[in-house]
């Protein structure tokens, strides 16, 4: 009887699903009035009659979000519209003080492009439909009042760039690296500051499965309200299992919206999907065409800092750093410039790398953010000095000096390491004795070294390391090591 295994009925389907992420600009006020559109304000202490869509009121367009979205569309690689226009999206809901928002339609202001994020199987570029903006609605508050919703609107009319992906992610691993690198690219252009919990991104993903092999597209489901990039890829992994156990069941995808709960690890029907909604779009009468000149985006081009892929790219090829620490560095904005700044006083980038990505990303770990970090980078890059000539061993740098250096910044390495006593020992002939002393003191061993345990020698290294309180010059012990222990093998006398 031939063997039979049951395929799992995951394995016969591709997930197809792309992204549309909200991320919310850094402006000081909002896209198209002066009121500020900073978090965390009392609710309602952020509008005007132009937020609150009185009679009468004219949107001005602030012309920040323009760059801001410019900034963003160079750094995924998108072509750039020269000529920009608004358009009224229609639709009602309760915190859309207009009835209407403010939007961008057939020409948005960044279309193409690309992000690459890192697989498995290597690099893979995700790319970019679109990247258009467009005004933030308010919010409703339903835990606020046991009776009635309330409605805060000092989030209406916060700019908002909307960046939609083609659906080229295959997995919820796919969706997490291309959220992650979404959010390096805004905080590394100062455009917003990356947090979902606070809704400053938000993201909404469009999920379709198909049989392995077959090119066209499945029904698509969108799934909102994730607020964490964790939350995204679970969301993801579970849709795609749901959908994949209702076609296994006979029964079709149905075109709809649902939400994510991530304590339950499942998802619920919001509402039916149309076709097609009748937003009923038209330009936006009261706001004049934007026109780009060509030396206006040189001005931005160039104004650019060097974005994450950039750095990893340097940091291999002209620096000599794995490429596994160069992502770990350049990941973080503040991480990446506090090791630009440690390698200006320092050409031992390879200590450099490991002292970020070892005690100081240990210290930022309990104690919060780089700024804090009190020990400067030419403080840093001094005890790289006085280890790489022999002044004090990196292990004692790292364990004893480093810390004493965030208790009391404002002391020097030195100052340290001579009130710890930990000065590296390098006077030949004090070493010598001590190595005497061990040898003296372990005569089997010794023996044995002479037979042929060569791996005998870190034992040895260790227990002059040990009585000389770890002060001793590892390389200059090492090459006398050896030279006492040549003399015992040719039967000499090792004084």
């Amino acid at each position: 009887m031939p063997f039979h295994m049951e395929v799992n009925p995951a394995d016969k389907y591709e997930m197809v699903a792309g992204l549309e992420v909200h991320v919310q600009l850094l402006t000081k006020s909002k896209l198209f009035s002066r009121d500020g559109a900073s978090f965390g304000a009392e609710p309602n202490t952020q509008v005007s009659p132009v937020t609150l869509a009185h009679p009468g009121t004219l949107p001005v367009l602030n012309g920040k979000a323009i760059e801001f979205a410019v900034r963003m569309g160079l750094a995924c690689h998108c072509e750039i519209a020269r000529f920009n226009y608004f358009a009224r999206k229609n639709y009602f809901y309760p915190d859309l003080p207009k009835g209407y928002q403010i939007t961008q339609d057939t020409q948005p202001i960044c279309h193409g492009g690309f992000v690459r994020i890192d697989t498995p199987s290597g690099d893979k570029q995700v790319r970019i439909t679109r990247i258009h903006l467009e005004e933030d609605a308010g919010k409703s508050l339903h835990e606020q009042d046991p009776q009635d919703t309330c409605i805060d609107f000092n989030r209406a009319g916060v700019p908002l760039i909307e960046i939609v992906s083609e659906p080229d992610i295959r997995s919820g691993d796919e969706a997490a690296s291309f959220l992650t690198e979404l959010r390096k690219l805004v905080r590394y252009l100062d455009i917003c500051d990356g947090n979902m919990e606070e809704g400053s991104m938000r993201c909404d993903a469009n999920v379709s499965i198909r049989l392995i092999g077959v090119s066209g597209l499945g029904t698509r489901v969108e799934i909102k309200n994730m607020n964490s990039i964790r939350n995204v890829r679970k969301a993801i992994e579970t849709e795609f299992i749901r959908q994949v156990q209702e076609l296994e069941a006979g029964r079709p995808v149905k075109q709809e919206t649902r939400s994510f709960d991530p304590q339950k690890s499942s998802s619920f029907t919001l509402r039916a999907k149309e076709m097609a909604n009748d937003y009923r779009y038209f330009p936006e009468p009261d706001l004049a065409p934007v026109l780009l000149t060509e030396h206006w985006l040189d001005g931005i081009r160039q104004s650019l800092p060097e974005l994450p892929q950039q750095l990893i790219t340097r940091f291999t090829a002209e620096l000599g750093i794995s490429a596994y620490d160069a992502r770990v560095i350049a990941g973080e904005k503040e991480t990446a410039n506090y090791f630009m700044e440690l390698i200006r006083f320092t050409d031992n980038y390879k200590a450099a790398a490991n002292l970020i990505l070892g005690p100081v990303r240990a210290w930022l770990n309990t104690h919060g953010y780089l700024q804090e970090f009190p020990v400067k980078p030419e403080v840093l890059a001094e005890l790289i000095s006085l280890s790489d000539a022999g002044k004090i061993h990196i292990s004692l740098a790292i364990s004893r000096v480093l810390p004493e250096l965030v208790r009391t910044p404002k002391k020097s390495p030195l100052e340290i390491i001579a009130s710890l006593n930990l000065l590296q020992e390098n006077d030949e002939e004090q070493l010598r004795k001590i190595i005497d002393q061990v040898l003296g003191a372990m005569p089997e061993k010794v023996k044995e070294y002479r037979n042929g345990r060569k791996a005998l020698l870190g034992l040895f290294a260790g227990e002059v390391k040990k009585l000389s309180g770890g002060r001793a010059d590892p390389i200059l012990t090492l090459q006398l090591l050896n030279l006492q222990l040549s003399k015992v093998e040719k039967g000499t006398n090792p004084e």
